[in-house]
């Protein structure tokens, strides 16, 4: 049963990225390479491809030294706790921005909402008993530190800002940086969820 759950992820999760990716550069507003950095500029992106690379460890096995770090312990909560804050900030802040149809509608809904609710069930069913630590959890805290540093710094120079929330032009430095805050916030409750949750559901011994 893990495995074909797996199987399922892997196909969900590269189908999605792949299409979206298709989709953007079809109706590119910029260039080829830029409409490609931009891409990868969207945390939804890079996260969902963190999943299907996931998935893609585990249906191949631990072999592949290149994807050993989807096999360590703390990974899949990590994940999930990223996933998630994708489904939740797109649900409440963004889902009201656009209308999308047809294809970029089955995709949208793939990456923001079908994807996290099932890394969530994935974990819940296969990984929440793993004994995960803090210090273990919190390194992956890095991902998302990373990834606001290059958002903004590349924002500075080239004017996109892949989020509404995250655009210093328009909201101006102290905006955003509360923005920036409530974000890691909601990283960080949803972590300590999830790490309470496994801890709760780990045998008593």
């Amino acid at each position: 049963m893990r495995r074909n759950f797996e199987i399922l992820g892997l196909c969900m999760g590269w189908f999605a990225v792949l299409a979206q990716l298709y989709l953007m550069l079809q109706n590119r507003e910029a260039g080829v390479m830029e409409s490609l950095v931009r891409f990868v500029s969207f945390f939804t992106i890079l996260t969902n491809t963190l999943v299907a690379l996931f998935f893609t460890a585990r249906v191949f096995g631990a072999d592949q030294k290149r994807l050993a770090l989807f096999h360590k312990k703390a990974t899949p909560m990590a994940l999930t706790v990223f996933i998630v804050v994708v489904g939740l900030v797109y649900q409440l802040v963004l889902r009201d921005i656009w209308n999308p149809t047809g294809l970029q509608m089955v995709v949208d809904e793939l990456l923001h909402t079908i994807i996290p609710a099932f890394m969530y069930v994935y974990w819940l069913m296969f990984c929440a008993r793993t004994i995960v630590t803090w210090k273990q959890l919190f390194k992956w805290l890095l991902y998302p530190l990373g990834y606001l540093v290059f958002v903004m710094v590349r924002g500075h120079f080239s004017g996109f800002y892949p989020y509404p929330f995250f655009n210093v032009t328009e909201l101006g430095w102290g905006t955003t940086l509360l923005n920036v805050g409530l974000v890691f916030l909601l990283i960080l409750l949803i972590m300590a969820a999830l790490f309470f949750l496994g801890k709760l559901l780990q045998p008593k011994h």
